[in-house]
């Protein structure tokens, strides 16, 4: 365990970008400072803002070892992104957006490459949401990229090098949709041979473990111990799920929300899933393949709400039942189990209430999540992660419709989970948690709602 028994977690979302600091004993957050995941027009092409979150994330270590102290320090971050490093160790390009739609350009020459589902477990998804995509559009489009890359490192593990000059790779952000890995095989996957980067893959690490101390230059910028300890680092869904895997027996099932919702199914049924409903194979942070499903809802509530939460209860949600009153697939077209459709209403929506909408959007959020876990063949309770935890008509719906109780887990999953890397396992499970079921008419309704979609 942490020497202080504060782990600082840089916490870096598609949306926004935080450094948490997590108290073990408590599993709680006792400081965070945010800013916004920039997104920098060019040239050469889209990119987050390395630079700016560096200086933040430097920021945000001193402020909190002066507040608090920090015992160690840690990553995780969004998938489907990679850094490419030159013979110095620096960036030899920018890292790329993934919701660019450049790598689509070459899609058809990526394809004859693209290994099969079958042995990747990871879906063809569009702009870059698969790694390889980007990375063979990157060094196809842009030579000098090429010529100069001579080591490919997994996003979280980019800021672990940068904190302690040690490049490796780790299994759950080479196992989100990547192409490039084989999660039943635990190695790399057809693709990494025939495209020729063998020879840039940085060693793979497992996300517990301990890289080393911080660069003496980091400590110093940062007012840090230079022994602080800096460990591998996870993708942010594994992040949610970890604290879990280590405190309880499956089957159960984890809702990690966010700009993403990803479903994943612990110790469920066998099934055969189906990639053109983005579903795919997840690795967890011990290496084992972990069916998923996923679909941008945290995106999804903000275009329908704006991102404010009115007042709703009773009222409201009998209002919803009373019209019948539902939103159907898809507000966000390009990912999700409804890929394609556009998204529409069965009454006027200016005709709702702000509390009204609030309901409907959230109960269409809820049957989107239930539509995954039933594909990933999840079974025993539903634990529901991050923001969507604090939404009561999405946490009864989810519970309605799953026929399964349903934990709003107490804090942020991805910190938390991120954290628990540092203790080798050793953690209590939190009782600070609220078990939800279903009410009255949400059957119904999830019925109906369903029909609608076919």
């Amino acid at each position: 365990m942490a020497a202080t028994g504060h782990v600082a977690v840089i916490d870096i979302g598609k949306t926004n970008a935080k450094v948490a600091l997590v108290d073990l004993a408590e599993l709680r957050e006792i400081d965070t400072r945010k800013r916004p995941n920039a997104v920098r027009a060019g040239p050469p092409y889209p990119h987050y803002d390395t630079d700016g979150l560096w200086a933040f994330i430097l920021y945000a270590l001193a402020e909190m070892h002066r507040l608090h102290g920090i015992g160690a320090i840690t990553v995780t971050t969004h998938g489907a992104s990679a850094a490419l490093l030159d013979a110095d160790g620096e960036l030899a390009a920018p890292v790329l957006d993934y919701e660019y739609q450049g790598p689509e350009a070459l899609i058809q020459k990526y394809d004859a490459l693209r290994p099969d589902f079958a042995e990747t477990g990871s879906p063809p998804l569009p702009m870059g949401l698969n790694l390889g995509a980007q990375l063979f559009w990157q060094f196809e489009t842009f030579s000098e990229i090429r010529e100069r890359t001579r080591t490919i490192l997994t996003y979280p593990q980019y800021w672990a090098y940068r904190l302690t000059g040690k490049a490796v790779n780790e299994v759950t952000s080479l196992g989100c949709h990547t192409d490039l890995w084989r999660p039943r095989a635990n190695g790399y996957s057809s693709l990494v041979e025939r495209a020729d980067w063998t020879a840039l893959m940085a060693p793979v690490a497992k996300a517990a473990d301990r890289l080393g101390p911080i660069l003496p230059q980091i400590a110093e910028a940062a007012s840090l111990d230079p022994q602080t300890p800096v460990y591998c680092g996870i993708h942010d869904s594994n992040a949610s799920l970890y604290g879990h895997l280590v405190t309880r027996e499956a089957p159960f099932a984890v809702v990690s929300t966010g700009t993403w919702v990803i479903s994943m199914a612990i110790g469920g049924e066998v099934v055969e899933l189906d990639p053109a409903r983005d579903t795919l194979i997840n690795v967890d942070a011990r290496g084992k393949a972990v069916p998923s499903a996923r679909f941008m809802g945290g995106r999804e509530m903000e275009r329908m709400t704006g991102g404010v939460t009115p007042a709703f209860g009773d009222k409201e949600i009998a209002a919803v039942f009373e019209r019948e009153a539902m939103l159907l697939p898809s507000v966000e077209t390009r990912s999700g189990p409804f890929q394609g459709r556009v998204h529409r209403w069965t009454v006027d929506e200016a005709s709702l209430s702000d509390g009204a909408r609030f309901v409907a959007v959230s109960f269409y959020l809820a049957l989107m999540a239930a539509t995954g876990l039933e594909m990933t063949g999840a079974r025993g309770p539903v634990l529901v992660e991050g923001p969507f935890a604090d939404n009561s008509a999405f946490l009864a719906m989810l519970a309605a419709v799953t026929g399964r109780p349903v934990t709003a887990v107490a804090g942020t999953g991805t910190s938390i989970g991120a954290a628990l890397l540092t203790t080798n396992g050793e953690v209590r499970r939190s009782s600070d948690e609220d078990v939800w079921t279903g009410k009255p008419g949400m059957e119904e309704y999830a019925r109906r709602w369903r029909e609608l979609t076919g």
